[in-house]
């Protein structure tokens, strides 16, 4: 190898690494700087009274990213928690502990599993599409429209995205939780041998509002970031069609990375302070 070459091999290294923290902080940039606007709107919208909140756009996206969400979110929810309870039988019952079933799903299901499988379920369900969205507007030189007639973009798209996707991930969090909870029942009382009178005991002298309020928490952090990550990658779109499409494709990695990223600080956290 020419000792020239030698020589560039660290550089074009030391570039490598430059550029892809160039491109981290540029990104947790540009989302931080969106949701300080949103929340500067929100408090000029109920604190000081200055804008009007769009109640309607607020509830067309609650329609379109919760409610339309909810059967999926179900399906999903519902076969974990079939899952959990049929994988854990075998080795519980060779310690005749099949019953500790309930403990171990009521635990997993409401601190962790829930939020994290609806903000999954919800990233390829409505994220990508708010990112698809945004980026046909940019294409379609709506969002210059709407610069031109000193129309703030971050108050109208995507303030009520963002709300809705946090109350929407929140419910839905929710909803998710009881269902697997109720699905993890039916297969461990009809097919795994536990009665249902222990199966409720277990389960409600295992589970704490700690373990409810945590994955409540997490589940609005999610939706916070998965409205932020799709709203940010859709209003940089360029390039046309392939620009959307690539806007979309980064929204579903980008997002499912940074819920479990974030996921593991909240763990931690809740571990420190002895929430788990």
């Amino acid at each position: 190898m020419p000792e020239d070459s030698k020589l560039l091999l660290p550089l074009r290294a030391l570039d490598v690494f430059g550029s892809l923290w160039i491109r981290i902080f540029s990104f947790l940039g540009g989302i931080i700087w969106m949701l300080w606007g949103v929340f500067k709107l929100l408090c000029d919208a109920f604190i000081f009274r200055r804008v009007r909140f769009g109640k309607a756009a607020f509830m067309t996206q609650i329609v379109r990213i919760g409610v339309r969400s909810i059967g999926i979110v179900c399906l999903v929810c519902g076969c974990i928690g079939l899952i959990l309870a049929v994988q854990m039988q075998p080795p519980l019952a060779e310690f005749g502990q099949a019953d500790k079933i309930a403990n171990i799903v009521g635990v997993a299901v409401l601190r962790e599993l829930g939020p994290l499988i609806a903000a999954i379920v919800l990233t390829g369900f409505a994220g990508a599409s708010i990112a698809a969205e945004l980026g046909t507007m940019v294409v379609g030189e709506e969002i210059e429209a709407l610069h031109s007639q000193a129309l703030n973009p971050i108050r109208f798209l995507v303030m009520p995205r963002i709300l809705a996707t946090v109350l929407s991930l929140t419910l839905l969090t929710i909803i998710g939780d009881v269902i697997a909870i109720i699905a993890a029942c039916f297969v461990t009382v009809q097919f795994l041998g536990v009665p249902f009178d222990v199966y409720m005991d277990n389960t409600l002298s295992q589970v704490v509002l700690a373990d409810f309020t945590t994955g409540l928490m997490k589940a609005a952090v999610f939706g916070m970031i998965l409205a932020a990550v799709a709203c940010h990658n859709g209003l940089k779109v360029s390039g046309g069609a392939a620009g959307v499409g690539k806007a979309t494709t980064d929204t579903v990695v980008q997002t499912i990375l940074t819920i479990v990223i974030v996921d593991m600080i909240f763990t931690l956290v809740f571990y420190q302070f002895g929430w788990t």
